[in-house]
């Protein structure tokens, strides 16, 4: 399964010009992608800098045809015009998808810091290394706090989705709302973490988990050990970082560590003020 996951700022690149061709073109010059996971998308938000109130989702679905599309809005808001204007998540995945969900994370009243909702979105996908959970959000920039509450709720929910793992279906389950589908432990997470390799949240993502659930392992760091992360922002001038950093990551579940075969990140592409980055499992 090769998998990439890249904060699109809606199109934007570093030029401020919203091109979403671009975007795709550029998608498919990376390789080809089983699971797409983008961060940043906007559908009918005219406000966004270069932005005319693109669907962004319907351009993305029609440049990648033969992928199920899953949108995560995680800000949802009147648009002034008896319409909605939304901005979240999407999962574009060409392998069979089962249930999904979309949680809202945590978005504490914090006087002085600006921040807005954010959202995960988490997807079962049969994948030759067999069932998984994909799971993809962006965290808020601007607090610490913020960052460290939502991590805390990722992590409720994978507990959470290990125990549904185990249990067995009961009778009055089979068929209609009440059907439970396969949530496997096994699980995938990527996304703008908004946080450098080096910070505590980081290593608060790797912690073990109190009920002995299979932890997440940073998969730069499997098949790098001991070299830093490579840069996802900063190679090329943006506002938000004084130098390169590392902010997207992919972390895996401890029990697929050993299918992993390659991680990637490309440092030329300007079609966004965040690099892509991609795994490969086998």
């Amino acid at each position: 399964m090769k998998l990439l996951s890249w904060n699109i700022q809606w199109g934007r690149g570093l030029d401020g010009r919203v091109d979403l061709a671009r975007t795709l073109r550029t998608l498919g010059e990376l390789g080809d992608f089983d699971v797409i996971c983008l961060q940043e998308v906007a559908v009918n938000f005219p406000g966004l800098p270069g932005s005319r109130g693109e669907d962004q989702m319907a351009e993305l679905s029609a440049g990648l045809p033969g992928y199920a599309a899953v949108y995560g809005a995680a800000t949802d808001v009147p648009d002034g015009r008896g319409g909605r204007k939304c901005f979240g998540n999407a999962l574009f995945s060409r392998l069979p998808v089962g249930q999904v969900w979309r949680h809202l994370l945590p978005w504490p009243a914090e006087p002085g810091a600006p921040s807005m909702q954010r959202v995960l979105i988490e997807a079962v996908v049969e994948a030759d290394v067999g069932p998984l959970r994909v799971m993809t959000t962006h965290l808020e920039y601007y607090s610490r706090l913020q960052r460290t509450m939502q991590i805390d709720a990722i992590r409720r929910l994978h507990a959470e989705a290990c125990a549904m793992s185990a249990r067995s279906p009961q009778a009055e389950e089979q068929g209609g709302s009440f059907e439970v589908f396969p949530r496997p432990a096994a699980a995938l997470l990527c996304g703008d973490m908004n946080f450098p390799a080096s910070a505590p949240e980081r290593a608060q993502i790797l912690a073990p988990f109190a009920g002995g659930e299979p932890g997440f392992r940073d998969a730069w760091e499997m098949l790098h050990p001991g070299e830093p992360h490579a840069p996802t922002v900063g190679i090329h001038p943006v506002d938000f970082v004084s130098r390169p950093e590392c902010f997207d990551f992919v972390f895996v579940t401890e029990g697929l560590v050993n299918c992993l075969k390659a991680h990637g990140i490309d440092s030329a592409t300007a079609a966004s003020d965040h690099q892509p980055v991609w795994v490969e499992l086998v």
